[in-house]
């Protein structure tokens, strides 16, 4: 990637954090950046990246030339937060040196395992999780019981909880049992702890839990707490994704 020698401050910031070019501006405007030592809260100012020294928050930003995506297997029992204060795991104990430049595309909590991306994009994490894209996150999930016939058309339709109207989801039966239920269920929103809290709600309580595929990009035979770097035409294929959904 060659940048050119005049380059948007937002875009300069969305490159060198995990930032949005929305979330820069918002930066920008709260005074928190500085150019040359000078503060600036004009969104149309534009910089050189090579000779000035731009900061946010009082740390210098360096734009990395080299965009890095990669598709990564969340073991459970780890959290994503790259630090916790009550000293819990984290898969930044399994990455290593990659905690200093890369950050997640969405979350999963502790009990749950599976498909995370990791970039140093902040434009693609954006584009990935903003509820107007809407890129469907498809999981393996294992029921106790069995939800009725019109609980799952309900879920379908977009239920309501806890006094909010959910989108509609896509759910297909895998394995039916009596005392425990294999589905594969899709969703199009990320809130905390969704799939979890729509499955209490209607008495069948997930026992497990697995992320296997974000948009057309797929977990596959990534073992846990192991990772692999995305095809370029992936990530083409993921923003193209995003982009058809707006």
């Amino acid at each position: 990637m060659k940048l050119p020698e005049k380059l948007r401050l937002n875009r300069l910031i969305a490159l060198s954090t995990e930032l949005s070019r929305r979330s820069a501006e918002d930066a920008i405007l709260a005074g928190r950046v500085q150019i040359n030592g000078a503060k600036v809260i004009d969104l149309a100012t534009q910089v050189n990246p090579l000779n000035d020294k731009i900061t946010l928050d009082g740390n210098l930003l360096r734009v990395n030339l080299k965009r890095t995506y990669l598709a990564f297997n969340k073991p459970k029992g780890v959290i994503v937060s790259k630090s916790d204060e009550h000293g819990r795991p984290t898969i930044w104990n399994l990455l290593g040196d990659l905690k200093k430049e890369l950050n997640t595309v969405g979350r999963l909590d502790s009990d749950s395992e599976g498909l995370i991306i990791l970039t140093n994009d902040g434009e693609f994490i954006n584009m990935m999780t903003h509820p107007k894209h809407g890129v469907w996150k498809t999981y393996r999930v294992w029921l106790k019981g069995r939800p009725s016939d019109s609980q799952l058309h309900t879920m379908k339709a977009g239920m309501e909880l806890d006094g909010e109207r959910l989108l509609p989801v896509r759910i297909k039966i895998l394995k039916p049992e009596a005392g425990n239920t294999l589905l594969e269920v899709s969703i199009r929103e990320g809130k905390n702890r969704q799939i979890r809290r729509m499955f209490e709600a209607v008495g069948s309580p997930v026992r497990n839990l697995k992320r296997i595929a974000v948009g057309s990009l797929k977990l596959g035979k990534i073992e846990p707490g192991k990772w692999r770097e995305l095809k370029s035409y992936e990530v083409s294929k993921l923003i193209s994704e995003a982009k058809s959904a707006d």
